[in-house]
């Protein structure tokens, strides 16, 4: 075989290869960059109320709960205000189901969850970025497929491995009732009671409806999430 030949079938060789590797790095990257709510994570950033449709989850049709924004929060503003007790901290346990949420050494509140089912919720340290009072999230397809407006209190989270892009969120759940038990596709479900006393008691904080990200004066709250799914 002459130089030239070989040098020819070396080309197509290493080609070959680049490709193969790129195609790989961009299936990796797609993976660890795809939106947990893969219909309309851009759609969750933003602030919406849809009171005039029906929610789908589990293959059943859902009334979603009326959403008012212009109502005032029952939360007393003493939960969003500084305080000299302590920083704030969020932790989820996988295991257990379970949140917990700190001011400093003091319990402010712990409650059972419902972590990821369908796709695994991340685990690690992450910061909230965002808190959106209201908006719609769906998913999936087939049987596995949810529509669901008017979901509450959405605190979106994220950290340096798992971008805020992706939908990550603390969030209020009208859909079942089955705190306890893994049940989200990657978010953490709480009562919706539960979820409106975290959401304005951690940072950003926000005054009445608004929504909120994060910023230098007001960071987002700490969350650590960790354990496994049982």
């Amino acid at each position: 075989m002459t130089r030239k030949k070989l040098n020819k079938f070396l080309f197509i060789g290493i080609f070959i290869a680049v490709i193969s590797l790129g195609g790989f790095v961009l299936k990796k990257s797609f993976e660890n960059n795809r939106c947990a709510n893969t219909l309309s994570c851009k759609e969750s950033f933003i602030v919406s109320v849809n009171n005039d449709e029906q929610a789908i989850f589990n293959g059943k049709v859902i009334d979603p709960p009326d959403i008012d924004l212009a109502q005032k929060s029952t939360e007393p503003h003493v939960l969003g205000s500084e305080s000299s007790m302590g920083d704030k901290h969020i932790y989820v346990d996988l295991t257990t189901q379970t949140l917990k949420a700190y001011e400093g050494d003091t319990l402010f509140m712990e409650t059972k969850v419902s972590t990821g089912k369908w796709a695994p919720t991340p685990t690690g340290d992450f910061r909230i970025w965002t808190k959106i009072r209201a908006a719609k999230m769906s998913g999936g397809k087939g049987a596995d497929y949810y529509y669901l407006p008017n979901v509450l209190y959405i605190m979106f989270f994220s950290n340096s491995q798992v971008a805020s892009s992706r939908g990550f969120a603390l969030h209020g759940t009208y859909w079942h009732n089955n705190f306890g038990h893994a049940m989200s596709h990657g978010c953490v479900n709480l009562r919706i009671t539960d979820a409106r006393k975290l959401y304005y008691w951690a940072e950003p904080y926000t005054s009445e409806n608004e929504s909120k990200p994060a910023s230098k004066d007001s960071p987002g709250t700490l969350i650590t999430i960790y354990g496994e799914a049982p």
